[in-house]
């Protein structure tokens, strides 16, 4: 028995590439570091939220990279030797990606009391009708 794929459906045309992003998206790391949220906050409109306490701004970045969203954080090393007696507070760097759908822009970012957001816009598709001319082919 054969595997139906989404590319291999008749009535599924050019959606090879979202084959491809589901593969990527199960194979990326399920990690639970940073724990995030996702909220949608309109109709049109996402927030993400991240749990990156003890990161300082310039310790995060967010980039866009082929229709993913790659927020990154590396906490700086501290010049001085620190003698813990228990160490309990994550100091680890991450990754986190979030594939984006096309349409959706990254708006503003915001860290506000160990907590990053940002928020994220879709924009709403055009309705389009297209007719299209039949022509005969004549001998």
């Amino acid at each position: 028995m054969s595997k139906l794929t989404l590319g291999s459906h008749p009535y599924l045309l050019g959606f090879e590439q979202l084959e491809r992003l589901l593969e990527r998206t199960a194979k990326s790391g399920n990690e639970g570091y940073p724990p995030f949220n996702i909220e949608q906050t309109s109709h049109n409109s996402y927030r993400i939220t991240l749990a990156v306490a003890g990161f300082a701004e310039e310790d995060l970045s967010i980039t866009i990279e082929d229709k993913q969203l790659v927020i990154r954080g590396r906490q700086s090393e501290e010049a001085e030797e620190r003698v813990f007696l228990h160490r309990g507070i994550a100091a680890r760097q991450f990754q986190r990606s979030f594939v984006l759908a096309d349409g959706v822009e990254v708006g503003e970012a915001l860290i506000e009391n160990g907590l990053l957001h940002i928020d994220l816009t879709r924009a709403e598709p055009e309705q389009v009708v297209q007719t299209i001319k039949i022509k005969s082919k004549v001998k």
